[in-house]
């Protein structure tokens, strides 16, 4: 067996992008996967000495000042594997990520391993991605300007498809009796809650941070257990053969029993994000959010890899979905949204779940 550096695989048209984390400004571990929703411009920009470079720079620069980068229809990330490149954010639309070690640009076919130099050699590129993060195109740095003309009259993202893509999930009316509502909000107005963060993974270590700019929220858990039983049964019978109908999933278990709390007076919202990218939420399957009432404005849930629609489940209904799509609860403008919102796994998943206890820190941080 050869012990020759193994090349990564070639991005063709229509395959996925890598997903990864890097650093970018004011962020050392930006998830590039919350990118979804826009059309996206990877720029490998390579030696900082390089004439293309500074051409790409100054590209990317004059499309961000003309507002065809605005972090709406596109966004465009300079990958910076040199210290001596002198480009900054621009935002909305223009990031830098810092690639230092290679390992974006290796993973993404940028950075070739040369095994008679025992070295690297670098192929400045560009990658369009669509909103989904799946490959259009990959050109070199001098298609950097055609690409951009591309950009300008490609369709919105939400029918980058050629049509409207729905997102893959379920909205069942329902699930819950309103009297069974009523009495989950009269428990968090009884008992109140506590603000809401999210876990985010740090040096292999799975934690929770609040970060009011991502996520406001207010939660009570539910410790009454008839009040557990009663969503355990509505559920099974209301729920779950649905879910085998129409994702072949059987679920078994459930994560945490809760009321969350939007409350316009805060601005309560939670921005987008996924529900499983670290060690100690790898085993969650899927989400469901049940609304609890309906005398409020704004706090809709929608799916930016999917366009624009608005999902809003009646008093007692339901959304199910993965956890792996990206998701966004939009902010309420009006009133007080209150939603039960557990998470549902099954055995297999359970060993999962044991697995990633060990990452799991006690306590609480602000997010940086």
């Amino acid at each position: 067996m050869s012990d020759a550096p193994r090349k990564p695989p070639r991005l063709l048209p229509g395959d996925p992008a890598p997903w990864f984390h890097a650093a970018v400004a004011g962020n050392p571990r930006y998830n590039f996967a919350s990118t979804a929703g826009r059309y996206v411009l990877l720029v490998f920009l390579g030696p900082a000495s390089n004439s293309a470079s500074a051409a790409a720079a100054a590209a990317l620069q004059a499309a961000q000042a003309e507002g065809l980068l605005d972090d709406e229809h596109a966004t465009a990330f300079a990958v910076s594997a040199d210290p001596a490149d002198t480009i900054q954010d621009a935002r909305p639309g223009l990031r830098v990520l810092l690639d230092r070690d290679l390992a974006v640009s290796r993973r993404y076919g940028a950075a070739m391993p040369e095994a008679e130099a025992r070295g690297v050699r670098y192929l400045p590129q560009v990658i369009l991605l669509d909103p989904l993060l799946r490959v259009m195109e990959v050109a070199g740095l001098d298609q950097l300007p055609a690409l951009l003309a591309r950009l300008r009259d490609l369709p919105p993202p939400g029918l980058h498809a050629g049509q409207e893509t729905p997102a893959p999930v379920l909205l069942l009316p329902r699930v819950l009796e309103p009297e069974l509502c009523a009495r989950l909000v009269a428990t968090y107005e009884a008992k109140g809650g506590t603000e809401s963060g999210f876990m985010v993974e740090r040096d292999g270590k799975t934690i929770g941070v609040h970060d009011p700019f991502a996520k406001r929220r207010r939660d009570c858990e539910i410790t009454d257990e008839t009040l557990q039983a009663a969503l355990r049964s509505r559920i099974v019978r209301r729920l779950a053969p649905e879910m085998r109908k129409a994702f072949q999933f059987n679920p078994t278990r459930i994560e945490r029993y809760i009321v969350a709390c939007y409350d316009a007076n805060e601005g309560g919202h939670f921005r987008a994000h996924r529900d499983n990218t670290t060690s100690g939420t790898a085993h969650r399957r899927f989400a469901v959010t049940i609304n609890l009432n309906d005398d409020f404005e704004g706090g809709e849930l929608w799916f930016p890899e999917f366009g624009p629609r608005r999902y809003r489940p009646p008093v007692g209904g339901a959304v199910v979905f993965s956890c792996s799509l990206l998701h966004e609860a939009t902010p309420v403008t009006r009133g007080i949204r209150y939603a039960t919102l557990p998470f549902l796994y099954d055995d297999a998943a359970a060993a999962v779940r044991e697995a990633g206890r060990a990452s799991l820190v006690a306590g609480r941080t602000s997010a940086a």
